[in-house]
């Protein structure tokens, strides 16, 4: 008599995995206000914000980036140079102004005590030091270059809550710029994943076991598609099913978009926050009339915010002498001043 073979059947479990995580893109602590407080050499003092964070935010939107130099232009189009104030120079520190709310520039002096050259210093790694008058320059190799007192002027946005550093004016719209950057992310990522933002892969099989399992899992989790989206792999071992693998793209916003939405919203809070008007902001008007007489605009534009913004570089003279800056007063073509 011979013994009967034993068959040991193992029974598929039902497997289920999910694989794709939404993706950071910039840190929305950018515009988080930490106070200033000195460094822990006790040297210098630290910026309120991160001044890296507000220089990687000019490519996170194209309005954002375009409104910035447009303001930095406006600086440099009336703008006389003089043997103290290069247009080099000035370029650099209309840049710092309107990125990062302050410019920072080195005095140079002869014998006698006269200003005779000066040289534009990045307000990125400029830091203002526990003493009086001195100022730190973070460099790369980690090293810093202490100043005397006098040799550097910093000259800032104010700041309600301390003296030390000056602040951009638009940081209260930092939300909307990395919105509407998300949004762009999001949107490129779906049509690169497939116009889906993931799928439900699912198979019926009753004899699948652990181990073939995991395979399915990495080979589906290697190919998946760029982040922002999750997708969900199902093994169900007792269906009525007739296909035994199915892939059921979810989410399709194809009818329903709201990414327009977004980003108008967040275009027209951008504008506001800079107090632009769109027809000097590259903006193409989506109707016939446009957004007006631009030269019209314009000249209300610069009574309201140019003059202003000329100020505080009109203010170097107060430091390094008398004419070193000055601005030319508009012609506006084809416009009488009344």
């Amino acid at each position: 008599m011979t013994a009967a073979k034993e068959t040991k059947t193992t029974k598929s479990a039902t497997h289920m995995f999910e694989f794709g995580a939404p993706e950071p893109v910039l840190n929305n602590h950018i515009s988080e206000y930490i106070g200033v407080y000195l460094d822990t050499l006790g040297e210098y003092y630290r910026p309120p914000v991160s001044l890296s964070g507000l220089a990687d935010l000019m490519n996170a939107n194209p309005h954002h980036n375009s409104i910035l130099h447009f303001k930095k232009n406006m600086v440099l189009k009336w703008f006389v140079p003089s043997t103290l104030m290069t247009y080099a120079s000035m370029q650099r520190l209309a840049l710092d102004y309107v990125v990062t709310g302050m410019m920072y520039f080195q005095v140079f002096k002869n014998g006698f005590g006269k200003v005779v050259r000066t040289e534009w210093l990045p307000s990125l790694t400029m830091r203002r030091g526990r003493k009086k008058g001195v100022f730190f320059k973070l460099n790369k190799d980690g090293s810093k270059t202490e100043f005397k007192p006098g040799e550097v002027i910093q000259i800032n946005n104010p700041d309600l809550k301390q003296d030390i550093y000056g602040l951009p004016e638009y940081l209260g719209g930092i939300q909307s710029v990395l919105l509407s950057e998300e949004a762009g992310l999001f949107r490129r990522k779906y049509y690169i994943n497939g116009a889906h933002m993931g799928y439900i892969l699912v198979t019926n099989d009753a004899d699948l076991d652990e181990e073939t399992a995991a395979k399915i899992q990495k080979k589906v989790q290697d190919s998946k598609g760029p982040g922002n989206f999750r997708s969900l792999y199902l093994n169900i071992g007792k269906s009525a099913a007739k296909d035994p693998v199915q892939i059921i793209p979810v989410g399709d916003i194809g009818t329903k978009d709201e990414f327009e939405r977004v980003k108008n919203i967040t275009m027209i809070e951008i504008l506001s926050m800079h107090r632009m008007q769109p027809g000097l902001s590259g903006i193409m008007p989506d109707n016939t009339g446009g957004f007006g007489d631009i030269e019209k605009i314009m000249r209300v534009y610069h009574e309201l915010e140019i003059g202003a913004l000329q100020q505080p570089f009109l203010e170097i003279n107060q430091h390094i002498g008398a004419g070193a800056v000055s601005f030319r007063e508009p012609v506006w073509m084809g416009v009488q001043k009344e």
